[in-house]
């Protein structure tokens, strides 16, 4: 069978994507078209579509020095230039973290973020909202030489003093043999000369929304918190390379339990490793089973010293398989092995990434299919009850239809006094929004952050730098329990507002939705895991310790403002459509009230006959039904492409088992 590359796989990936965006857009115009639609409806719907247009995969290609993993960038993703794009030959080449992806309002080029700015407390994240602070170089797609020629600037690397690199919170290493930067024979410390690198090109992978994620080890991770507590968690595929020619060294194994093999609850899914420079094996003097053998036996070890299963350790050459898809060659191609690579690339990432955007929309999609079926049933039940309330006149002298007009007059003058009250619970709800707002206010958050920094920075002991963080963590935590407590108050509050309506006047028996901070609490939980894990880990002189400890907390602070301003957007959405379902049927039901008494009167005035009225409600039931048939359609093509990721990943797990 016909190696399908990754390209295929991505293609298919963005395919989906824009059938389900054109499904949605379909269903958002034909709501709007039936006047089904309302503003919480159409924000729910712009939610999804802009959750498809922003989509990204993010790829991470994590390893210490020289294991081949700019190489192995190169030989996945980059081949078709026909020559070696990322920087790449023996010892340390990628000296700062490389983000590889494509921007289609900007002009491609590689933008450069000064180790220098380290010293500020400003995160990555923030510099990006500052482009006069990056060095931007011009890269020209069309000519792989001066692209290589170019991207070679992310190896850069200048020599300091010691005094210096420790004020730029790098740990110097006092031997080969320990993570940190090098002592150069004069004396200075070599350090990178970029804090950060971000290449744009146009590559067919990344106008998919593929980003690729180039970490340069320990020092990296150690040194720039933002790797530890952002990208790495977030990405949704890590690649763990190791070489084979050293096996599973002491900084592989520290960077694999630190940082990649930790998570917990499934989040390793997406998670390979790649026993990479197999090539290394290869020798004329042994036949090719005699070197499979070993290559099988170095799979054994790997798997057993990082406690996973063998199926999930990878051998391949990365420079035999850039050197085959280069030249052309399918027998070296073949033995490099990384067709096995790219298919568990393939089937592991992708759909999991699938899975993801599907749980993303899934709760949208899910009240907005919800609500317009309860409000075309609704305008079904109201139709009919309609008309057996005419069919009941017939025969009818004026004194009963004069006394079944008065009636539903009266209905409905008793129905807008119950709307009184039902402002008067609008006007609690607000109320009580204000409160829940209060609790998640970035001011109050900042003031925190603010104290917690100050604590810090008068503390001389690392249980002070400890217990300082601890605290603002549970300060962070106990906050979002009181959010969860607001929220429970207003969901109680509006369950009994539904209840009523719906026992006084048969409205469709619905509940508001729920809002958890189960998430947010997860994540501010595990943040603060990695701290703690931080300070174990933390061997440094005092001036050292006291640099890195600031940075990881700029980075935990950043990342918490990050949550709670999550938590806000959430929560607005929330409060804003927990109310939707109710409206919209109260809306409804004035419309039937105004329906049915307009009814009456014309009957009664004999500007129409009953039998008249009746087939025009006819006309209209039949409408709504026709109506229900093509809401039902399009929904189906939209659940359709969703089911489809369910039913893929069951069959997928079915032959994991098996």
């Amino acid at each position: 069978m016909k190696h399908q590359g990754l390209e295929h796989h991505f293609e298919a990936y963005g395919g989906w994507r824009r059938t389900l965006a054109e499904a949605v857009t379909d269903l958002r115009a034909w709501l709007r078209g039936q006047e089904l639609s309302d503003t919480q409806v159409d924000q729910r719907l712009e939610h999804v579509l802009s959750t498809l247009r922003d989509d990204k995969l993010y790829i991470a290609f994590v390893a210490e020095f020289s294991r081949g993993k700019s190489e192995l960038i190169n030989a996945v993703f980059f081949a078709d230039f026909g020559q070696r794009i990322l920087p790449s030959s023996a010892g340390r080449t990628t000296m700062c973290p490389t983000e590889l992806m494509y921007e289609p309002d900007s002009e491609p080029a590689l933008r450069l973020l000064p180790i220098e700015t380290r010293r500020t407390g400003t995160t990555i994240a923030e510099f990006r909202g500052f482009p006069e602070e990056w060095q931007v170089i011009k890269l020209n797609p069309g000519s792989p030489e001066t692209m290589a020629k170019a991207l070679a600037h992310v190896a850069e690397v200048k020599t300091v003093s010691r005094e210096e690199a420790q004020t730029l919170g790098l740990h110097v290493a006092e031997d080969e043999t320990q993570p940190g930067m090098r002592i150069t024979e004069d004396g200075l410390v070599e350090i990178p000369k970029w804090r950060h690198a971000i290449i744009n090109i146009p590559h067919p992978l990344l106008k998919q929304g593929l980003v690729i994620l180039d970490t340069p080890g320990l020092n990296a991770l150690g040194s720039e918190p933002e790797l530890t507590l952002n990208l790495l968690p977030s990405a949704h595929g890590v690649l763990f390379i190791l070489a084979a020619d050293t096996g599973v060294t002491k900084s592989d194994i520290q960077v694999w339990h630190d940082h990649i093999g930790s998570q917990k609850d499934g989040a390793n899914k997406g998670r390979l490793v790649v026993l990479n420079k197999i090539d290394g094996l290869w020798d004329e003097l042994r036949n090719r089973d005699d070197v499979n053998r070993e290559i099988e036996r170095q799979i054994r070890e790997t798997a057993k010293t990082l406690g996973i299963p063998e199926r999930n350790v990878y051998p391949v050459s990365a420079q035999k398989a850039l050197l085959g898809k280069i030249k052309g060659d399918q027998k070296v191609l073949e033995r490099s092995r990384i067709h096995e690579l790219e298919d568990a690339l393939a089937q592991e990432v992708l759909p999991a990434k699938r899975e993801i955007v599907c749980v993303n929309i899934g709760d949208d999609m899910a009240e907005v299919v919800k609500e317009m079926r309860l409000i075309v049933m609704q305008r079904l039940k109201g139709v009919h009850e309609h008309m057996e309330e005419l069919g009941a006149l017939s025969g009818k002298n004026m004194d009963v239809i004069e006394h079944m007009m008065q009636k539903v007059r009266a209905d409905k003058e008793v129905f807008e006094k119950s709307l009184q009250r039902f402002q008067a619970a609008r006007s609690i709800f607000s109320q009580q929004t204000n409160a829940l707002y209060a609790h998640l206010n970035l001011k109050g958050l900042n003031t925190l952050i603010a104290q917690t920094k100050k604590d810090m920075e008068i503390s001389m002991t690392t249980a002070g730098l400890k217990a300082c963080m601890q605290n603002f963590f549970k300060q962070a935590q106990v906050t979002m329990e009181a959010v969860a407590g607001q929220a429970q108050e207003i969901k109680e509050m509006m369950e009994g507002v539904y209840r009523k309506f719906q026992e006084e006047y048969g409205l469709a028996h619905i509940k508001p939705g729920s809002f958890s901070v189960m998430r947010y609490l997860r994540e501010l939980k595990r943040l603060e895991a990695k701290h703690e894990q931080f300070m174990r880990g933390m061997s440094l002189v005092l001036t050292e310790q006291q640099i890195l400890t600031r940075k990881f907390y700029e980075s935990s602070a950043a990342k918490v403002r990050a949550i709670f301003r999550m938590a806000n957007r959430d929560a607005d959405s929330w409060l804003k459509t927990i109310m939707s379902p109710m409206e919209a049927q109260v809306r409804e039901h004035q419309i039937l009230l105004r329906r049915r008494l307009e009814s009456i009167k014309r009957i009664h005035q004999a500007s129409d006959t009953l039998e008249d009225r009746m087939r025009e409600l006819g006309q209209i039931r039949d409408d709504i039904r026709e109506q229900e048939k093509a809401l039902e359609k399009r929904v189906g093509k939209v659940t359709g492409l969703l089911g489809a990721v369910e039913a893929g990943n069951a069959a997928r797990e079915g032959r994991t088992a098996g």
